[in-house]
């Protein structure tokens, strides 16, 4: 997996990635702290706010900015974006209202939401050959894991020397890190971006604005492979928003564990997902997409109707310290289970749509999927609330199965051939034209 890193120009961006992620996970923990300082007991409400910003950025500014940058060369975009992360996160040890933290993290995630997509477009240009973006990707979910695993203790060890407020330093200097790691090296493409069509036709920027942020969504739409990714983003997060948001619910309610097991049971997820990315890019080399990713989802439904069982139990003389370690399990597998849907959504993305709308479609990916997230969240945690964890487990559960069912459904719809009169308006072109059909 890590021959990859002697491409130079993937090894820095690689490298931006990882220290960029750090700096992430020190202002996590330093935000939940500032939002105490801010709220006391209504914190937690001060960071759902602040969480629902998030989502909301991811989900309406990627589209739009991908629409406008389309003139801008990615170098210069990207470290844009880590330069604006760093003058906000400059900003947050400075906050004296609850106001400037939802601003602040607006601004923040608007970033992120700019830089994250134009980042997943251009390693498949750096990395052209399949099997070496396999690994990266399997990098990159390794990067994504290791961070939630590893923040959360360096912020510890650094919170023993310093207050809080400087942990935002830490996240300054991984922005900047990341800024100075892009413009180190040469990337691919940039410029104008041409429509896809046969003859190539005017530039995408000549379109009005509405219709470049869609040109993505809609391509999403048009496509059947990339319709099963979006259903397959669901599924991921159905499983997901389980554990994130009801993780503390069942150990310290549920199985009245200490505060302590509330990590372990995090860091049961995070295992599944790494040993899965660990292993992934072996498995890809003689195994198709469809065959790893389809299964995967189906896996999140079963997982999740196992816990409805497992937590019942609890609730009769039957139960006992079995649930525990079952938990555990459970975790395991759905970290796994993402995992092996999330490692190679980049590969069918790529295989779906040409080079030149790579930019657009991994902007719309990005915002469509946290748009799942979005309707996830909520469903775990109102309904556990309100109606009880059983109640909240079992409709995620059914909402990842039917997620499954819609992707397999539309992954075995054959992809038409758009006639000429639609080339220009997608900006696509028929896909034996430039990928293979669909792994």
């Amino acid at each position: 997996m890590l021959s990859v890193l002697r491409n130079r120009t993937y090894r820095h961006l690689f490298t931006a990635q990882v220290v960029a992620l750090a700096g992430t996970g020190l202002a996590t923990v330093a935000l939940g702290l500032l939002a105490y300082d801010l709220a006391g007991p209504d914190a937690g409400s001060v960071l759902g706010t602040a969480l629902a910003i998030k989502m909301v950025a991811y989900v309406g500014i990627a589209p739009v900015v991908a629409a406008l940058a389309h003139r801008i060369p990615r170098r210069r975009l990207l470290a844009a974006a880590d330069l604006a992360r760093a003058g906000v996160a400059l900003g947050l040890p400075f906050v004296g209202s609850v106001w400037q933290v939802y601003l602040l993290i607006f601004v923040l995630q608007a970033a992120s939401a700019t830089f994250t997509p134009a980042f997943q477009s251009v390693i498949p240009e750096v990395l052209p050959e399949e099997r070496d973006y396999t690994r990266a990707l399997s990098l990159s979910r390794l990067a994504y894991d290791t961070e939630s695993l590893v923040s959360p203790a360096l912020a510890a060890g650094l919170l023993a020397l310093v207050g809080y407020r400087w942990l935002f330093w830490g996240t300054v200097t991984g922005f900047l890190a990341s800024a100075v790691l892009v413009v180190s090296v040469v990337l691919p493409g940039g410029g104008v971006l041409k429509e896809g069509g046969p003859t190539g036709t005017r530039p995408v920027g000549m379109r009005p604005v509405a219709a470049r942020s869609l040109a993505g969504i809609r391509l999403f739409l048009s496509v059947p492979r990339l319709r099963a990714l979006l259903a397959l983003d669901l599924a991921v997060a159905a499983g997901g928003a389980t554990v994130i948001v009801n993780t503390v619910v069942y150990v310290r309610d549920e199985m009245g564990r200490s505060a302590g097991d509330v990590p372990l049971a995090l860091g049961a997820y995070g295992a599944g997902s790494m040993t899965v990315a660990l292993l992934l890019p072996r498995v890809l080399d003689r195994v198709a997409d469809r065959a790893v990713m389809l299964p995967a989802a189906f896996a999140v439904a079963g997982l999740l109707a196992v816990l409805v069982v497992v937590t019942a139990a609890g609730r009769t003389a039957g139960g006992g310290g079995w649930r525990w370690p079952a938990l555990l399990a459970l975790w395991t597998g759905l970290g796994a289970a993402g995992s092996l849907i999330l490692t190679p959504g980049g590969r069918l993305l790529r295989s779906a749509v040409p080079p030149a709308d790579l930019p657009a479609a991994f902007a719309a990916q990005f915002s469509l999927s946290h748009g799942c997230w979005l309707l996830a969240y909520p469903l775990a945690g109102r309904l556990g609330a309100t109606a009880g964890l059983p109640t909240a487990t079992a409709a995620l559960g059914t909402l990842a199965l039917t997620a499954a069912a819609l992707a397999t459904r539309a992954w075995h719809t054959p992809t038409p051939t758009p006639p000429p009169a639609r080339l220009h308006s997608l900006g696509t072109r028929p896909r034996h034209q430039h990928r293979p059909a669909a792994r």
